[in-house]
């Protein structure tokens, strides 16, 4: 029964990522900031979370490493099934090597802030691969995830743009955009999500710098919009909700931290 509840709540998690915006190219003045979509400015929402260039605020000193310890995420992995092929793919050391390519990751804000995103993170990485016992959608390749009105990132008929990482990456307009800013083929080699452990959570770890990290200060409620949106929110899929909270109140109980307010979406 174990089993075929991972199997029904990965079914209800796989992400449908949400447009990226489309940006402008940067080439700011000295003393302003490109912001994580290519716009010029100062303030918070051009040198806050995803700054590309200038003046971005630099992150706090929290050491993530020794938040996200081996008995944490252990904690999480231990927990799926031994013929899972997540097992033998996911890892800390993974994922601490990724998370070198991402300097805003759990350290933006007070430690609390920075525990709770961290919390945030597993917790939805958790519910979308069942403890990391999953690297694929579940029948993900029978599903149209081609946006062909995209002609900035056009689909390879192919391939297909389903689920897979740790937070189930989809759709070509993410697949193409993860793949430039990672180093790898998005469109023409979208497996590698799944063949590669470090691009797995890079891939994890650049949605959610992008589009998730500028939400935490809502409440973990809005992060699950940010990842499912109407798929779960507004009454979509109460269940699956709360099971994300859950996770996510769990963790920070283990990370000696309170959850916050706005929990659901």
């Amino acid at each position: 029964m174990f089993k075929h509840l991972l199997l029904a709540i990965f079914i209800v998690g796989v992400v449908l990522l949400p447009r990226p915006l489309l940006a402008q190219n940067c080439g700011c003045a000295a003393d302003q900031c490109c912001s994580r979509w290519g716009y010029c400015g100062t303030g918070d929402d051009y040198c806050g979370t995803g700054c590309q260039e200038g003046p971005c605020y630099a992150p706090n000193n929290v050491s993530v490493e020794s938040i996200v310890t081996d008995e944490f995420f252990n904690g999480i992995l231990d927990q799926a099934d031994a013929s899972c092929v997540g097992k033998s793919f996911y890892s800390r050391s993974s994922f601490l090597e990724a998370l070198g390519s991402f300097s805003t990751f759990g350290r933006t804000g007070t430690d609390e802030d920075s525990k709770r995103e961290i919390a945030a993170f597993f917790a939805h990485v958790t519910h979308e691969t069942g403890h990391f016992c999953y690297i694929e959608e579940i029948d993900g390749a029978t599903k149209d995830y081609c946006d062909e009105e995209n002609t900035q990132y056009p689909c390879n008929p192919n391939k297909g743009y389903y689920g897979r990482g740790p937070i189930q990456l989809s759709w070509n307009y993410n697949y193409g955009p993860a793949g430039v800013a990672l180093g790898f083929d998005g469109l023409n080699a979208p497996e590698t999500v799944a063949n590669d452990p470090i691009i797995s959570f890079k891939s994890a770890l650049w949605y959610w710098t992008n589009s998730v990290q500028p939400v935490m200060n809502q409440g973990f409620g809005a992060t699950i919009r940010a990842i499912n949106g109407d798929l779960e929110c507004d009454g979509g899929n109460p269940s699956s909700v709360q099971t994300r909270i859950n996770y996510y109140t769990d963790y920070c109980n283990q990370l000696g931290v309170s959850p916050g307010d706005n929990l659901t979406c």
